[in-house]
């Protein structure tokens, strides 16, 4: 090896081991505004929590509101951290529910706007905007199943408690026992809070943590995601390859671990995006894929939920697993049954031959499914 290769090889050596601890200095930096959003929450509203939420009490408005603030910040992962982050507050777990199912239909506008990219080439056009929408059609799918059994039976509420049973069988609902992360967030967090409870009255020092927290949640997600990138993207690729045409199942476990390591199920179905444009690969090959990336989304509310402490900590995790449990069974059910695996693709090939026809009906889709419709129900609401 020539002396010029040993230094460009320790120089990237050097820059991974800085990313790796940048990547630690992010997760950390989440794992306390979570907790911070969680204790700005209750020094913000105390007991008065139910009141706040009202608005959202309706399981349609929550699914709308979780639609809306997806599609504006473009990250769920971040989205269902700061929902966490407010059940560690007070906000009822069968409030969050709903939002939870509306921030993985808002994450697919991504796609969406990544297809615009082919708009030059009609047939292009077509082929990435049915491989954008299918992710689209099917969180649309699964809320419609999903959503009327929860209002109905409480599904995954039930289904979430009985998860996490174990940890309230004492009757305290506390998980300090297994809590590792509070000893390494409470000094952070307490940094935070003393200075603003000394002198900015409760409501408003409980708004402001709540505030610093939300940035601080979306700019470590963001630095966590560019380095993710960063660090496996080689690897990453070769897992894409590998992954493509090995069969459905083989897809949607692959989805799930290049989407944990990237942090982004946008990033991961975003790259299938352009590969279906260009005609390497078919829409019905990455749709296991897409699912997977549903699934792998799931580990950042999770990984939210380890930096809860107190009375509802429990409720933090709880909300993590119902997303978890939410997609898991979607997946099962819309997948497994051949008539309705169908239907997603169906509905994207329609809309992709619309939007190939007119790009009026691109602009009337996003419009429709993230502006018009969330925004009129939760106005109905009222």
């Amino acid at each position: 090896m020539t002396p010029h290769a040993t230094a460009v090889e320790a120089t990237q050596s050097s820059s991974n081991w800085f990313r790796w601890t940048k990547l630690a200095v992010m997760l950390y930096v989440l794992l306390v505004a979570v907790a911070m959003v969680g204790s700005g929450f209750k020094l913000a509203v105390g007991d008065e929590a139910k009141t706040l939420f009202e608005f959202a009490s309706h399981p349609v408005a929550g699914l709308m509101i979780g639609i809306a603030a997806t599609a504006l910040i473009q990250s769920s992962s971040t989205v269902t951290s700061i929902i966490v982050g407010l059940v560690a507050g007070g906000l009822p777990v069968e409030t969050a529910i709903p939002m939870v199912m509306g921030a993985n239909v808002g994450t697919t506008v991504t796609n969406t706007l990544v297809s615009l990219g082919h708009a030059r080439c009609k047939e292009e056009f077509r082929r990435a905007f049915s491989c954008a929408t299918v992710h689209d059609f099917f969180n649309l799918f699964a809320v419609a199943i999903f959503l009327p059994l929860e209002m109905m039976f409480g599904l995954l509420n039930k289904l979430s408690q009985w998860l996490v049973s174990p940890l309230s069988q004492t009757g305290d609902m506390s998980i300090k026992g297994l809590n590792f992360v509070k000893p390494l967030t409470k000094p952070a967090v307490n940094m935070v809070q003393s200075p603003l409870e000394s002198v900015l009255p409760g409501n408003l020092g409980g708004l402001l943590m709540i505030g610093l927290g939300i940035f601080a949640i979306v700019c470590a997600i963001t630095v966590m995601g560019k380095v993710m990138k960063k660090l496996m993207v080689g690897r990453a690729k070769d897992m894409l390859k590998n992954a493509i045409g090995r069969g459905p199942l083989h897809g949607i476990f692959s989805g799930s671990v290049v989407t944990v390591l990237v942090q982004s199920s946008s990033t991961t179905t975003s790259l299938m995006v352009p590969l279906v444009g260009t005609g390497v690969l078919k829409i019905r090959d990455v749709y296991p894929f897409t699912l997977g990336a549903n699934i792998g989304t799931c580990i950042t509310a999770l990984l939210a939920a380890t930096a809860v402490t107190g009375e509802f900590a429990v409720f933090a995790l709880q909300i993590a697993l119902v997303h978890l449990c939410f997609n898991i069974l979607a997946t099962a059910l819309i997948f497994g049954i051949p008539v309705l695996r169908e239907l997603p693709l169906k509905g994207a090939e329609w809309l992709g031959h619309l939007a190939a026809k007119s790009k009026m009906a691109v602009l009337a889709y996003i419009t429709l499914v993230f502006v018009v419709v969330p925004g009129g129900i939760v106005l109905l609401s009222q």
